[in-house]
């Protein structure tokens, strides 16, 4: 393994015969993930430092949405797997790389489960149910619950994957946009759209008293 400052110089040392100006300036400009991504396009040892740095958060990401450590464990390494044969195709958008990360892990998530015909693991606990309640401007989350929970099952895999981003996790739309690898408005507009659909499906289902 190397170490994560070899890395790092190597890094700044590449950049340096790209740009102009001294290191001081080449280190302002880069993002501590930029310069590991930079060490690790140029020496694939250096992967390791990003693997160190991201693998609890990707784990608990896969964990999230498949419900079983060994299936969460053998997902995360195929996402480092692959990130690293990919590497050289990764381009820096103001985002951690651990971005870049989790739309893999989704992917990977999303082909698994498809080829499998299984349904995916979908985590919820009482403050994502207020989370959604809040959105909705539900005012008694106890009593609708069961309908949130009825309704969610009207949802399709993309529209699942927006309300676990978005009101389980609280991941900002930029950030979500990046995983998805859309746009913001894009993914703010489907989260409206998505709430829409979620009150009305609610709403068809409640008891007639």
């Amino acid at each position: 393994m190397r170490l994560i400052g070899a890395c790092i110089m190597e890094a700044i040392t590449l950049e340096l015969r790209n740009m102009q100006g001294t290191v001081a300036d080449t280190q302002t400009v880069l993002s501590a993930d930029d310069q590991l991504v930079l060490a690790a396009k140029a020496d694939r040892e250096c992967f390791g430092e990003l693997y160190n740095k991201y693998f609890d958060a990707v784990a608990r990401f896969v964990y999230q949405r498949t419900g079983t450590k060994d299936e969460a464990f053998d997902i995360t390494q195929q996402v480092f797997m692959q990130a690293m044969t990919a590497l050289d195709k990764y381009e820096s958008r103001g985002f951690p790389f651990s971005s870049w990360l989790y739309r893999i892990a989704l992917n990977e998530i999303n082909s698994r489960y498809r080829k499998s015909k299984n349904q995916r693991i979908v985590n919820i606990d009482d403050t994502s149910i207020r989370n959604v309640m809040d959105e909705i401007n539900e005012t008694d989350p106890v009593e609708k619950e069961e309908l949130l929970l009825l309704a969610m099952q009207e949802l399709d895999e993309g529209e699942i994957q927006l309300l676990e981003m978005r009101f389980f996790e609280k991941r900002p739309f930029k950030e979500m946009a990046e995983i998805m690898d859309s746009n913001e408005s894009a993914v703010k507009m489907k989260v409206y759209r998505l709430l829409d659909k979620l009150k009305a499906v609610m709403e068809k289902t409640k008891p007639i008293a």
